[in-house]
Formats: structure tokens, sequence, C-alpha cells
């Protein structure tokens, strides 16, 4: 039988609250929700931290929470230059630290799919590879987290080097970052020759999975040590 968690959400915005429902739908307990940055106090002795902030107070936030040997499960993206050191801090403190850029299920069987067709173009030189990405325009980081990570797994098995925004330049892949109205999510990778298109997509129609799979990833890494992704949560290889 599931064990119950208690929970603390640092960072109570639309994210925040949609796991704090379906949390408590699965016999959780919430015991902070905080846009404040985290204390002893009102983080309330939790099990785990679900941190869904921003990119500006992220890292402090988590570093908090792991020099309390408390496990976090972070969806914040745009502060990842210093994710190493916070790995670094997740070890030396004997806790556990995930990382997401989604945790949307279906994203994450799409980063494995990514990556086998961008091993599978490789030897395709006709074709020219290219992200987009689509998003509500209250997201404040482009292009988005979800884009950077199909980027690399691409970048790993291809001839570019790095990323880049707008069109894919030499080898730099190049990532469209658009902004509309209330869009939750939607990314997508094409290979396109003078003959041709290939195109592999997900789209997300609300937040509910993305929250769904931060709720999963806290619940597995609860008693774990060390620093983990999605994959290790769903055993994609």
């Amino acid at each position: 039988m599931r064990n119950i968690m208690k929970i603390a959400l640092v960072g109570y915005g639309k994210m925040g609250k949609i796991i704090e429902e379906l949390a408590v739908q699965k016999g959780h307990s919430i015991v902070a929700t905080l846009n404040e940055s985290p204390t002893l106090e009102n983080l309330n002795s939790p099990d785990v931290v679900i941190e869904f902030s921003n990119p500006e107070v992220a890292f402090d936030n988590i570093k908090f929470c792991l020099e309390q040997n408390i496990p976090v499960v972070c969806g914040t993206t745009g502060w990842l230059s210093k994710k190493q050191e916070i790995e670094k801090i997740a070890i030396e403190n004997n806790t556990a630290f995930l990382y997401g850029s989604n945790f949307s299920l279906g994203v994450n069987l799409f980063f494995a799919l990514n990556e086998k067709l961008a091993q599978m173009m490789q030897p395709f030189e006709d074709y020219a590879c290219q992200l987009e990405e689509i998003h509500h325009t209250h997201k404040k980081d482009a292009p988005s987290g979800t884009a950077i990570t199909l980027a690399e797994g691409i970048i790993k098995n291809s001839k570019f080097n790095a990323w880049k925004l707008e069109e894919t330049e030499d080898k730099n892949l190049g990532i469209f970052a658009i902004r509309e109205d209330e869009v939750p999510g939607t990314h997508s990778v094409f290979y396109k020759s003078n003959v041709d298109e290939i195109e592999i997509k997900h789209t997300a129609f609300n937040r509910n999975g993305f929250a769904l799979g931060a709720i999963v990833a806290a619940e597995w890494i609860i008693g774990k040590t060390g620093n983990f992704s999605m994959k290790d949560v769903l055993a994609i290889d």
C-alpha cells in the first residue's frame, strides 16, 4: 500500500494548486503552500518538497531544503546553470534531488522517441532539423526546459554542438519559442528535406499530466539518496 506523504509546495501558482488538488485526491497531506522563501517554521516538517517557483529563487529554495535533509522534486526551469551545484549539495546532505523539465508521462516517452529518431536520422544529411515550442504568455523562460531537453537529446545523437533560439544554423540546432494565450505546452521536432518532412509532436491539453507526474516522482523519491530524473522514475532507458 502506498505510504501517505506530507508534501510542502514551494511555489503556489497554477501548477502548485493543481498539484495540491491531485495530491489530496491521492490521499496525501499538504503541510505547506509557499510563495515566500522556505524556512524550518513554514515548511512544517514535510517528507518531501515539490518546487515549482520561478528561475530567480529556485536555486535558493532548493538549496535550503536539501540542507535540511528534505528531498526535493523540482519542475522550475530557467536556472539550470547551477544544477551541478545543487546535485553536489544533495549528495553532501545525504538526501535526494529530482529535476524534471517536464513530468508528463507522455513527454518523457516523447523524449525517448526523440533520441531514437535522432539516432536514425544521423546518416541522412539531406534532412535539416528544427525544434518548435509553444507555451502560454505567462511563461517566463524561453525556450522551455522541455525544448532544451529535446535539443540536448538530439545534440548527443547528431552532428550538432549546441542549441540556439530561432533557426538552425550550421551546427547550432534552432528552437522557435512561441508564446500564445493559455497554451499549456506544444513541442515539435521537424526533419525537412527538399522532398518531404518528418514531424514528431507532443501536445498537452492541460497541466494535470505535469502535476500528476510530479506527485508520482515525489512518491518514488522518498527514502532514496542521490540525483535522479523522470527516466529513473519511469525506468526508461
